[in-house]
């Protein structure tokens, strides 16, 4: 296959021959398929077989691959110049778009990665507290910067150890691991730690431990104890943002965030992140005010233009209910399938992102999503690859449906998940 050849001479060149490790099937094992082109809800790899997708890049695609609008308004950007290191009337009006759907962001910056993003939100945090620590949740993931790559510690209400090497124990020293949807850890950890916590950092609703959403009341009552004890509350909405509804997580669940870390959607595809949040928080960004920030193709002319593009496209309300039709026949279908199969599945869904865990039981946090059955997993992902149907090559991650997704896609897919539901037994 021309995947093999392709994969074989990428190792040569790159570690384990991908960009991110997600995508060389580490997972799932095998040989990761190398894409060639993306039209609607379908992707084709180099050997020409096609494949109805719900990777969709990791969840930017929402609009479905190569949308007429976000292509056009891309070349058309281009042709005018592709970086200028200087302000552009798009990224003002990217911006005002963001503002003008979260409301609790007053003002907006743009950066190139959701690392960048979160770790830029992280040091504003700290600023403005004049406080150090940091809280997560295990399970959730913030991007890679050495801070929030830090495992739990020995005790439930201890500081972290790294989880990669190259970690240094000083910047895992600062961050605190708790479980997600656990508000009786994060009530315990605000009394440990009084007046040293700066900001809990968390996905609304988990995507990187599979889609996990969040307990009643949880980001509520989270939202309220970063308020009586003087801590920000910084929502990661790189997956939910514009996802869940127009509004983000924020608006399913009428929680505001002090600061809001935006990725994949807010991009349109292209490399294009984005933090912002209440006004008095922001403004001590330079060059407003002392808290350093920068970067030379922030809000470069293409990714805006795609942003914009999205955006726009998604203030059509009936593209919401579409996703949201589409996603729930996909669920139905697919728990039937299982049923029907004998096959113990539990499925997690929040609007249009959703995940098949092999396992028995509810999925709330880390610990129950590390129950799934990650062999049978792997299995039935090849199963559906070989009858058409391309999933994220991990237990842990979230398929995506999109508005491309027809209803003869869910209903291939269903079919194809019922065939190999029955093969992998």
């Amino acid at each position: 296959m021309n995947s093999d050849k392709a994969f074989e001479q990428a190792c040569g060149v790159m570690p384990g021959g991908v960009n991110s490790p997600v995508r060389a099937y580490m997972a799932v094992g095998g040989v990761p398929r190398f894409m060639a082109q993306g039209r609607g809800s379908v992707v084709t790899d180099v050997d020409g077989v096609e494949y109805i997708d719900y990777v969709g890049s990791w969840g930017p695609l929402i609009l479905g691959h190569a949308y007429p609008d976000i292509v056009n308004a891309i070349e058309k950007a281009a042709r005018l110049g592709t970086t200028f290191g200087a302000p552009t009337e798009a990224e003002t009006r990217l911006a005002a778009l963001i503002v003008d759907r979260i409301p609790s962001v007053g003002l907006v910056r743009l950066v190139s990665s959701g690392t960048e993003a979160v770790m830029s939100a992280i040091r504003l945090a700290r600023a403005f507290t004049g406080r150090s620590i940091i809280i997560k949740c295990a399970g959730c993931y913030h991007g890679h910067s050495d801070g929030m790559l830090v495992d739990a510690g020995s005790g439930a209400l201890t500081l972290g150890t790294p989880s990669s090497p190259g970690v240094t124990d000083g910047a895992a020293g600062e961050t605190i691991v708790l479980p997600y949807n656990d508000i009786a850890a994060m009530r315990g950890a605000f009394e440990s730690h009084r007046d040293a916590i700066a900001a809990v950092v968390i996905e609304p609703v988990a995507g990187n431990m599979g889609c996990v959403p969040p307990g009643d009341g949880y980001l509520l009552d989270l939202a309220e104890a970063c308020s009586k004890h003087g801590s920000l509350l910084i929502l990661d909405e790189v997956m939910t943002g514009f996802r869940v509804s127009p509004g983000g997580a924020q608006e399913r669940y009428g929680v505001s965030g002090d600061l809001t870390r935006l990725g994949k959607i807010v991009g349109g595809g292209m490399p294009l992140a984005a933090y912002g949040g209440r006004r008095e928080i922001m403004e001590m960004v330079a060059p407003s005010g002392p808290v350093y920030q920068a970067g030379t193709l922030s809000g470069n002319p293409l990714a805006t233009a795609a942003g914009i593009a999205t955006l726009e496209a998604l203030s059509d309300a009936t593209i919401y209910d579409k996703l949201e039709s589409a996603s729930v026949k996909l669920e139905e279908g697919l728990i039937r399938e299982a049923t029907d199969s004998g096959v113990s599945v539990t499925i997690n869904r929040i609007a249009s992102m959703l995940t098949v865990f092999f396992t028995t039981g509810p999925v709330t946090d880390l610990a129950s999503a590390q129950s799934t059955d990650r062999a049978r997993f792997g299995r039935f992902f090849h199963a559906m690859l070989d009858r058409g149907v391309y999933l994220p090559p991990s237990p842990f991650e979230c398929w995506f449906v999109s508005a491309a997704h027809s209803a003869d896609d869910i209903e291939r897919t269903i079919l194809a998940a019922g065939e190999s539901f029955r093969a992998i037994g």
